[in-house]
């Protein structure tokens, strides 16, 4: 009887089997294992909080390296004093407590790029922001790089058109230039950049938006805006939002010009767009003194204007040997009460190739985009305009300027002469075409077209409000009858007499037709009037 108990209970064979191959195979591994010492260097948390942590040890650790926390918590190391690292936070850290072990990684910062960036909502670490799922890429590369040396720079020569009457034609930007906007608050300075995206759908260029410390609600609605009119596609917007870590802030710009340098390197245009730069000066102000660094001027560190410089001068037009793409940079900053000569304004217009300034007089009247012609400049672009603008605007840009500065003479209520009040007159008109509304930018040879018709006055005898609507039919009458001179005009052709005569001819005629039907209209509301 025990021995059938025996034989119902033994395992069989085929298991026996199994098991001793199973046991050789282990024995073979063990024997075969041949472990290598690994040297890992480890420090202790000795405080954390408000986005930076202090750590001793760490004695090998090298300015910018990545240290990593419990739970893959990064840091980057920033701070390399003798008895502890200071620690930029580049995650939460709500979970790290003091005497937790952190270790090197023996890496920088990088981030991925590649075409597959293309179309997403990321931030400062590439992790998506859009439900779209994950990131595909094609490399990583270091946030932090140098700028190109000087000889694999090429001249500016190519003209990036922003849409924006105001601009190209009195402050053209060149592709490959750093050009900055800046203002009061709420005045229009994100719009122009948003004008200048939705400008480049058809003209191959690739759009960078770098959101730093900006409201969630404005992000979401500048992204709705460009999904609205399809620049998404060409587009990648990057987030660094005000809630989160002031570590991510400070790293935000230098990981989007990453990106952009990828697709320069490829021979394509880039545009970057930082908006703004003023909070990433705070940010980085904010951990410099929670880091104990010394403060300079306004309690920003010394090399505040080294911060800026080195992000920027990656901005260029490469020579066609190491690439031929161009980075064109539009940094955003905010002034306050209309004081472009504070410390990060000064800075920024020093390292820049020109600003346009957006005057809050200018806002408050209602004339926008409120360019402030007098104090926007542009250095570099001027070289890169099309030919039928340097005929058209030629003098454009002094006539304006002596505009404004007789109009304000004009408001103490002296008597005027009449070359006086007819400067003044073309001038009012003048500003009137300049005005234009947002999200709506212009072809160029519809922006030539109608500048054109107010350096010859043929608006003069029209009354000023009524000049939008007779633009509005001058474009398109343009636009219809004389399709050879817009083409000749988007390649760049030089603007003859003849072409000049046929575009006054053709405005002239539909504000004259314009003009005969005002009458009209007014004679019937009168008689509708008298029946009444």
């Amino acid at each position: 009887m025990a021995k059938q108990e025996t034989e119902r209970y033994a395992p069989p064979d085929a298991l026996l089997s199994a098991v001793n191959t199973t046991d050789q195979a282990v024995k073979r591994a063990l024997e075969e294992f041949d472990p290598e010492p690994q040297l890992e260097e480890t420090g202790t948390v000795i405080a954390i909080g408000n986005g930076i942590a202090r750590i001793s040890g760490l004695a090998g650790v090298q300015a910018d390296e990545l240290v990593e926390f419990p739970g893959g918590i990064t840091g980057i190391a920033f701070n390399l004093d003798p008895r502890e690292v200071g620690v930029i936070m580049l995650d939460f850290s709500e979970t790290i407590v003091s005497g937790d072990r952190v270790r090197r990684t023996g890496q920088v910062v990088d981030i991925p790029v590649g075409e597959g960036l293309l179309g997403r909502v990321i931030d400062a670490t590439a992790r998506p922001l859009d439900n779209f799922g994950p990131v595909n890429y094609s490399e990583k590369r270091p946030v932090e790089r140098e700028a190109p040396p000087i000889m694999a720079r090429s001249p500016v020569t190519e003209p990036l058109q922003t849409g924006i009457k105001v601009v190209d034609a009195l402050i053209p930007v060149g592709r490959g230039q750093r050009e900055l906007i800046l203002g009061d608050r709420q005045i229009g300075k994100t719009a122009i950049a948003l004008d200048t995206i939705i400008n480049q759908a058809d003209k191959n260029v690739i759009c960078i938006y770098c959101s730093i410390g900006r409201q969630g609600s404005d992000v979401a609605k500048f992204i709705a805006q460009l999904r609205k009119y399809g620049a998404m596609d060409y587009s990648t917007v990057l987030v660094a939002s005000g809630d989160g870590p002031p570590g991510l802030r400070f790293i935000a710009p230098y990981a989007a010009t990453t990106i952009a340098e990828y697709f320069m390197e490829q021979g394509r245009d880039v545009l970057i767009v930082y908006d703004d730069l003023t909070l990433h000066a705070r940010a980085y102000r904010e951990l410099s003194l929670l880091l104990e660094r010394p403060p300079g001027r306004e309690a920003y560190p010394g090399d505040i204007f080294y911060l800026h410089s080195r992000l920027l001068e990656r901005s260029t037009h490469l020579r066609e040997e190491y690439g031929g793409g161009s980075l064109t940079a539009m940094p955003i900053i905010e002034t306050q009460a209309q004081n472009i000569s504070a410390y990060i304004p000064t800075n920024l217009i020093s390292i820049t190739d020109g600003q346009i300034y957006l005057s809050p007089e200018l806002f408050q009247r209602n004339h926008l985009p409120a360019v402030d012609v007098g104090k926007s400049v542009s250095r570099v672009g001027g070289k890169t305009q099309l030919p039928a603008y340097r005929v058209v605007t030629g003098d454009l840009r002094l006539s304006y300027a002596q505009f404004e500065e007789l109009e304000m003479f004009a408001r103490f209520g002296t008597r005027l002469d009449t070359k006086t009040r007819e400067t003044i007159e073309r001038g009012r008109r003048v500003r009137k075409v300049l005005t234009q509304p947002e999200l709506q930018p212009l072809p160029i040879p519809e922006q030539i077209a109608v500048l054109l018709a107010v350096t010859e006055g043929l608006f003069d005898p029209m009354a000023v409000e009524d000049i939008p609507e007779a633009e509005k039919k001058v474009r398109q009458a343009v636009k219809e009858e004389l399709p050879e001179i817009c083409r000749k005009i988007e390649e760049g052709a030089l603007l003859s007499e003849e072409d000049q005569a046929d575009i006054v001819e053709v405005v002239r005629r539909v504000l004259e037709q314009a003009q005969a039907q005002e009458p009209r209209d007014d004679e019937g509301e009168s008689e509708v009037k008298q029946e009444v």
